[in-house]
């Protein structure tokens, strides 16, 4: 699990020295079933918050529903409308893939859209 945890932190600092990003968006954990899922979740999600807070970048986080909100204008949209309003509001050919490349645009189209004050506020 370390050397996994190093790797994902080597290659956000990477890429975060690569492209100089103004912020990290991450979507909030969600708990499921699985405890330990979550928790190899929750760790890989430190790896990258720590990278980026290392390297001086915000790192912002949202709660699922408001990124679903901001990219289809509906709280409980399931992960195919995602991926349908991420394509049509990208102007992409296709959907992204795998789903987990949608919902990453997902949050960063809500980061871009959320409005300077509310993320202030947070």
């Amino acid at each position: 699990m370390d050397k996994r945890l190093l790797t994902i932190f080597e290659g956000v600092s990477e890429l975060i020295s690569t492209h100089a990003p103004d912020a990290v968006a991450l979507e909030e954990s969600y708990v499921g079933a699985d405890a330990r899922i979550a928790l190899s979740v929750g760790q890989a999600r430190g790896a990258v918050l720590v990278a980026a807070s290392s390297a001086g970048v915000e790192c912002v986080e949202y709660a699922p529903s408001r990124v679903k909100q901001s990219v289809c204008g509906y709280g409980r949209a399931d992960k195919g409308q995602v991926a349908r309003m991420v394509k049509a509001i990208l102007g992409l050919e296709e959907q992204p893939r795998p789903d987990h490349a949608a919902d990453a645009l997902a949050v960063a189209i809500c980061h871009a859209l959320g409005p300077p004050l509310l993320r202030a506020a947070g």
